[in-house]
C-alpha cells in the first residue's frame, strides 16, 4: 500500500515472475522499505537497473526524514520532492488532503493536480480560497519549477512533467510565461476541506538540502478554529463527516 503496488505484483516479483520492475517501482518499493541510499542503490544493482545518479531529481526519502514526519502527530506534515512530487506524508496529511495512498503513484504530484485535474481521482481538499490565493500559489509553484528546470536540465521526469504541463494547461502555460525563478516560500494556506470547510493554516517549508526536498508542516495558532479542527482531524483521520449527518 505504502508503495502503491499490488500485493499481486509484489509475489510475482519474489517469485521471479513478474516484469522487469521499473525506475519508478524500485524508488517506490525502497521507499516503502526505508532504505538508506546505500542500500537502495544495492537493490537497483540486484534489480540489473542504474541507481539515481548525481543531476537527477532524488525520490527516495532517508529513513531519519521519515522517523521525523511520524513524530508529527498533530499536524499534517509531507515530503516533497524539488519537482513537487509528494514521496511521503502523515497521518495528519492525509486527513486534511485527502488520502495520499488512494491516489496512483503518478498523480501524487502537486503540479499535476494543480494544473492537470483528472475526474477519477479520488475526493480532495481544495487548496486555495478565491482565484486571487489560487493564483498565487500557482504562481509560487510555477516559478520553484522553472528554478529547479535550471538545476535538472537533463531530469527525465522533470521533462516529461513539464510536456505533460504545457501540453494540458493553458494557466501553466500563462505562468510559466510571466514567471521568475523561485523556491517554496512558508506563508497561509487555505485548505477547503469536505467536512470543516475553509481552514486558514500556516504552512512552512522546511529544506531538505541533501536531497533537495521539502518538507511541509501545517499549523494553526493555539486556541484557534482551525488549532480545534486539527484536533479532529486527529480523533476521526480520513472518515467522511457528513456520512454520520
Amino acid at each position: 500500500m505504502l508503495a502503491g503496488i499490488s500485493v499481486d505484483y509484489v509475489v510475482r516479483l519474489e517469485q521471479a515472475r513478474g516484469p522487469q520492475p521499473s525506475e519508478q517501482v524500485l524508488t517506490a518499493l525502497c521507499r516503502a522499505l526505508r532504505l538508506e541510499t546505500g542500500e537502495r542503490d544495492h537493490v537497483f544493482h540486484l534489480a540489473g537497473a542504474t541507481p539515481p545518479h548525481s543531476g537527477q531529481i532524488e525520490l527516495h526519502v532517508r529513513p531519519s526524514v521519515l522517523r521525523l514526519i511520524d513524530r508529527f502527530a498533530d499536524l499534517p506534515a509531507l515530503v516533497m520532492s524539488a519537482k513537487g512530487d509528494v514521496l511521503a506524508w502523515n497521518a495528519m496529511a492525509s486527513a486534511l488532503h485527502g488520502d495520499w495512498s488512494a491516489l496512483r503513484p503518478e498523480r501524487r504530484n502537486l503540479l499535476r493536480l494543480r494544473f492537470l485535474p483528472d475526474p477519477t481521482d479520488p475526493p480532495r481538499s481544495a487548496v486555495g480560497a478565491g482565484p486571487e490565493e489560487r493564483r498565487m500559489t500557482g504562481a509560487q509553484t510555477v516559478a520553484k519549477l522553472r528554478a529547479v528546470s535550471g538545476r535538472y536540465p537533463d531530469d527525465p521526469g522533470l521533462q516529461l512533467l513539464l510536456e505533460d504541463l504545457d501540453a494540458g494547461s493553458a494557466e501553466f502555460r500563462e505562468l510559466w510565461a510571466d514567471s521568475d525563478a523561485g523556491a517554496w516560500r512558508s506563508h497561509t494556506k487555505t485548505v477547503t476541506h469536505p467536512s470543516l470547510g475553509e481552514l486558514r493554516l500556516e504552512c512552512d517549508a522546511l529544506h531538505i538540502p541533501d536531497a533537495d526536498q521539502t518538507l511541509s508542516v501545517y499549523s494553526a495558532a493555539p486556541g484557534s478554529p482551525e488549532a480545534d479542527a486539527l484536533a479532529l482531524l486527529r480523533v476521526v483521520g480520513t472518515q467522511d463527516l457528513t456520512a454520520a449527518r
